[in-house]
């Protein structure tokens, strides 16, 4: 027998705060006192991160922010967050999943500032955390690679008079991992959706191609990892492409791995016997960079 659950209850549940898995563990904001352009006090408002530590007998002392994707309207904190932390600290990578603000009512450069503290955040309190400075990097999915690849090739090396010490730091990357990324805001393989999120309905041209990360690769963009699929039509393949081509030209190390069938948002793929290869070749490139010790 099926029964009908009622609109009202249905809405009622969608309007409840997501609960926390009792495995995880808890968040913190990424500023104390509230984030610069908050536009009121409710969670969507408040950017976090939740720091999965690597278990002490494994932990080599490296360090990942993880951007969960979603189009910049949303964000896939599981299977691109949760799944994400857990596989990493089995490898004995310390994880922070950062829960960035988002469009419509958040546009740019309010995401990239989110991103940029997380990495400092996890740079000013390694020794609180457990992890070396110098290899703490950012693995970002679909919008969130697009957000990895902004900080990449839009870091900078701190404010050494600013009185907040997290500020003092630098937001570079040591090293990136861009999951089936947006790239591109000026091509025809761009993702409309994200462009639209974050830069609003009529961006600026110019702030377009500013954000087009394979327009703003310099040799001091980190080291990178790149993995798509042929088959993507979300995020069509050319954005990984022609990153790993401005990476190239640029003499930035990289490695990129497309494989011919997979649709997009996949994570880690464990349930495909083909794709599910991915995580490992992505640990070994960890490991030939010294990152993994």
């Amino acid at each position: 027998m099926r029964f009908a659950i009622p609109i009202c209850l249905l809405a009622l549940a969608a309007s409840l705060p997501a609960q926390r898995p009792v495995n995880e563990p808890a968040a913190f904001p990424l500023w104390k006192d509230g984030a610069p352009g908050a536009k009121g006090t409710s969670e969507k408002d408040i950017p976090t991160l939740t720091p999965w530590l690597a278990p002490p007998e494994r932990a080599t002392g490296a360090a990942v922010v993880v951007c969960p994707g979603g189009g910049y309207g949303g964000l896939a904190v599981d299977h691109e967050g949760r799944q994400i932390a857990q596989w990493l600290n089995s490898l004995g990578v310390s994880a922070f999943v950062l829960r960035y603000r988002l469009g419509p009512t958040y546009h740019h450069p309010v995401e990239l500032g989110d991103a940029a503290r997380a990495m400092r955040t996890v740079r000013s309190r390694a020794a609180e955390f457990g992890v070396d400075p110098n290899r703490a990097g950012i693995w970002g999915f679909s919008a969130g690679g697009h957000l990895a690849s902004t900080l990449s090739t839009h870091w900078d090396r701190g404010d050494s008079s600013a009185s907040d010490p997290v500020e003092r730091v630098s937001s570079r990357p040591d090293f990136a991992i861009l999951s089936y990324p947006v790239i591109t805001f000026t091509e025809a393989w761009a993702h409309q959706g994200s462009k639209r999120n974050l830069l609003g309905d009529r961006p600026d041209p110019s702030l377009a191609r500013w954000l087009s990360s394979e327009q703003q690769v310099t040799p001091e963009t980190p080291p990178t990892f790149l993995f798509h699929t042929n088959a993507d039509t979300g995020v069509p393949p050319e954005n990984s492409v022609y990153y790993y081509l401005a990476l190239r030209r640029a003499g930035v190390p990289a490695e990129l791995h497309i494989y011919e069938k997979g649709p997009h948002g996949v994570g880690l793929a464990w349930s495909d016997a083909v794709l599910g290869a991915w995580p490992q070749q992505l640990a070994g490139w960890l490991r030939t960079r010294g990152i993994l010790r």
